[in-house]
């Protein structure tokens, strides 16, 4: 593919896509199935056969059929953990925790923590996350402030844990130490998270404090409609454990599932199998006689996640597609094309952004930069830690913030909020790609080999 040819088609996807995501105020699967129709009308027009095509797009959703599926079961966690009275009881003791004043700082903490140990953002935004947001809606914290604070901590602890998938994908694809990829990322990331911190506690102080009467109102209501039990956190308490174990994320979410159920039938009222069945499928629905508690509670469901489904298949065809044209090849040799080390690293960084805007693909966006800027660094005498820092900064953590993405559409279904809401508080996700790429161009934290030394090591 000609370089023309790339600007021509990344000028009409981003003409396609701000148009009817800015100035329609569309959702944004229509406007990426356009895409797919305009890329594979390209692909024709350049002489591809329909059946690559085809295949192309088939390839590009197969990669997403594990997301898809924990997607769904997390639609199921949400819903079995509202009829159980996990929920409810995690936000019955929540609110008499924590402090609007606080609540920002609090939740950065708790999702970095739960994170750290779980090492999946998926499963942290899921059940702390789902349950502070609750808390947040009921101390008047803008839900797209809180969003930002909940998903900028388990983002973050997600990254720097050693048992997180993403940290030991990277290091893998490249050759290199889990614990110096881990160390090489604190140059970017700490930095970010202290700047974070200090954002979040200048917002915070224009919530005071919290209304006690309003906690009092609320802790009523939820004892009124659910038994409030310490025994419905076991679920909780169960997915933390199987995920700190290493067990895989859909037996843990099964585990999740299956276990508030059975605490369903022993501790809430009038709990039939229809009614799991219905939860299951549509979600939770109750009327507590309190608004603000309803609009918590009543959520969840495999329907719940349809929407967040449809559009992560459209993305991948999308990106499928966009790999088998090659033109990920044409894009990323564009920008590896440079002689400074440090605008390489920049390259990387971007070329791992790139990726993402165009599929929404978080593995995608890091192997295939990976795997093409692999032999660059080695060249280069660049040690591979810094192209691995550079590939999280790009790849894992500026996913989250776009719209189309497979972790965009999570975290805007899991929590209730828009991407474009949350995206200008998720200040970890886009501060550090920034940090990355201004650290590289003043060469801090980017080491160099000696030319006498093996390319692989690490310095």
């Amino acid at each position: 593919m000609k370089k023309i040819e790339l600007g021509a088609l990344i000028a009409l996807f981003a003409v396609i896509m701000s148009s009817c995501l800015v100035i329609l105020k569309s959702d944004p699967q229509i406007p990426l199935l356009l895409c797919v129709v305009c890329l594979a009308v390209f692909g024709l027009f350049k002489g591809f056969k329909w059946e690559q095509i085809e295949n192309g797009m088939k390839k590009g959703i197969q990669n997403g059929l594990s997301p898809t599926l924990i997607l769904m079961m997390i639609g199921l966690l949400i819903g079995s953990w509202m009829l159980s009275g996990t929920v409810p009881t995690l936000l019955f003791y929540g609110i008499s925790v924590l402090s609007a004043k606080w609540f920002a700082i609090s939740a950065i903490f708790i999702t970095i923590i739960v994170a750290s140990f779980t090492g999946s953002t998926f499963t942290t935004i899921a059940t702390v996350g789902v349950a502070l947001m609750g808390i947040a809606h009921i101390m008047g914290i803008p839900p797209a402030i809180a969003a930002g604070a909940i998903i900028s901590g388990a983002c973050f602890g997600d990254k720097m844990s050693p048992i997180s998938d993403t940290t030991n994908f990277v290091p893998s694809i490249l050759g290199i130490k889990v614990n110096e990829h881990i160390r090489h990322m604190a140059y970017t990331t700490i930095p970010a998270l202290i700047v974070t911190v200090i954002l979040f506690l200048i917002i915070g102080m224009g919530h005071g404090n919290t209304d006690m009467a309003q906690v009092t109102e609320m802790k009523k209501a939820i004892s009124t409609s659910f038994e409030v039990n310490p025994l419905l956190l076991i679920p909780c308490l169960i997915v933390f454990i199987m995920a700190f174990r290493g067990f895989s994320t859909l037996p843990t979410m099964s585990a999740g599932i299956v276990s508030s159920l059975v605490l369903a039938f022993f501790i809430q009222k009038d709990i039939t199998l229809a009614k799991v069945f219905t939860t299951l499928q549509n979600g939770f629905q109750t009327d507590t006689g309190n608004e603000m508690l309803n609009s918590i509670v009543n959520r969840g469901g495999l329907q719940s996640m349809m929407w967040s489904v449809s559009l992560i298949f459209i993305a991948l065809a999308l990106g499928g597609l966009l790999q088998e044209l090659r033109v990920f090849e044409t894009l990323i040799q564009s920008l590896s094309n440079l002689k400074r080390n440090g605008h390489i690293v920049i390259a990387s960084t971007l070329s791992a952004m790139s990726v993402n805007l165009l599929t929404g693909e978080q593995y995608l966006s890091i192997l295939l930069p990976g795997q093409l800027l692999k032999d660059v660094f080695i060249k280069k005498n660049i040690p591979l830690k810094n192209l691995s820092r550079a590939l999280e900064d790009g790849g894992t953590l500026f996913n989250p913030i776009v719209p189309w993405s497979v972790s965009g559409a999570f975290f805007a279904s899991t929590l209730g909020v828009p991407v474009i809401d949350y995206l200008p508080f998720a200040f970890v996700l886009f501060i550090t790609p920034l940090f990355s790429m201004l650290a590289a161009l003043l060469g801090k934290g980017l080491e160099v080999e000696n030319k006498g030394e093996s390319s692989r090591k690490v310095a």
